[in-house]
């Protein structure tokens, strides 16, 4: 749910995309960092995935992820 109702748009639909196609695949660690990542500003978090910034290295991986989880559609 909180991946559905953040504080822009984009990063409603960029994020409960993601998260529809990815969070049942997470193992705990995924999760908590994910749970984590949302804590975030959604700006930071959107210009992280948008190339803008880089992210803070605890979530590169996560933000590549989310990354290739848009190009692919």
């Amino acid at each position: 749910m909180r991946s559905m109702r953040r504080g822009i748009k984009e990063m409603d639909l960029i994020l409960s995309a993601y998260a529809g196609d990815r969070l049942e695949g997470m193992d705990e660690a995924d999760l908590d960092l994910y749970d984590d990542m949302l804590n975030e500003n959604d700006h930071d978090i959107y210009q992280w995935i948008t190339g803008f910034l880089t992210p803070k290295p605890v979530y590169e991986a996560m933000v590549e992820d989310i990354q290739a989880h848009i190009s692919k559609g």
